[in-house]
């Protein structure tokens, strides 16, 4: 496949889903004047194995279906978005590691929430999961209320922010995101991952707490908010778990935005529960950022 840097990268296999992730990824690319590349996995067979002649007339069939959706896909682009610069591709191999593959060179992975056909699996919970939680690139998951229903495009951007360095790298993506779409952006701090820990603690141990968090917070934000004077900030500052408050706000955003890892997360476990908790629940598309890696 050729150079794909300086471009924004759907994944397409005829799904409805999969339709809306095009959709929103091509409004994506035009606003960040980057190519918009369509991309299409074919499971291919191997010739050699038994029974080719038979298999590679269904790997034909698979491949011009795969152009098809390619083509269609390509066009529901240009009606989203008429200035964005469209390619296409149609690859073999499997889903996830192509599109990890792709994702080194590229600024942006978008996938919708549920696939079929050339993109077997893309259910979330396996290929959707593997490129967020491998890919070298921010992963949008373009989720809607329900797979049928195309992703919001009003409502604030929501960014879930820990003092974990792979919150900091979230906090510039969801901030250059509100400003882009002239969005107030809310910027969500759960004080507490285990909400029977803060019941257990005083009034006043609360308080101090809540107040360390929220300049912690403050912080944390200062030098975007310098960066991006035109993006109305909302701090959100809660006694909860992460997962259910950024799911509460999910339900009014246009994007939610965390980490690839959150601060509670084990080590060497790349994608934390709360990112797994959006991508698998939330009813806006969900960016999973990376951290930066050694």
């Amino acid at each position: 496949m050729n150079e794909i840097s300086r471009s924004v990268v759907v994944g397409v296999d005829g799904s409805p889903s999969a339709r809306h992730a095009v959709r929103w990824a091509a409004r994506e690319a035009a606003c960040r004047r980057l190519v918009l590349v369509i991309v299409h996995v074919c499971a291919l067979v191997p010739v050699a194995v038994p029974h080719a002649v038979a298999l590679r007339r269904y790997q034909d069939a698979l491949v011009e279906q795969g152009h098809q959706w390619l083509a269609e896909a390509a066009g529901a682009a240009r009606e989203s978005a008429p200035d964005a610069a469209v390619r296409t591709d149609l690859t073999g191999g499997s889903a996830a590691d192509q599109l990890i593959g792709l994702s080194a060179s590229a600024e942006l992975m978008v996938l919708g929430s549920r696939g079929l056909g050339g993109f077997t699996g893309l259910v979330v919970g396996s290929t959707a999961v593997a490129v967020a939680t491998h890919g070298h690139c921010p992963v949008v998951v373009a989720r809607g209320a329900d797979a049928q229903t195309e992703p919001r495009q009003d409502g604030p951007v929501v960014v879930g922010v820990d003092g974990a360095p792979s919150s900091q790298t979230a906090i510039p993506f969801a901030f250059q995101a509100a400003s882009t779409r002239n969005a107030p952006l809310v910027a969500v701090h759960a004080v507490n991952d285990v909400p029977i820990a803060a019941v257990r603690k005083s009034a006043a141990d609360r308080q101090t707490i809540e107040h360390h968090d929220s300049r912690l917070l403050s912080q944390c934000l200062a030098e975007y908010q310098e960066k991006y004077p035109d993006v109305p900030v909302e701090q959100v500052v809660a006694c909860d778990r992460p997962a259910r408050i950024l799911l509460d706000h999910a339900k009014s955003a246009q994007l939610v935005v965390v980490g690839s890892r959150g601060r509670g997360g084990f080590r060497g476990l790349l994608l934390g529960s709360t990112g797994q908790a959006l991508i698998y629940h939330a009813a806006c598309p969900v960016a999973v950022v990376p951290s930066p890696r050694p």
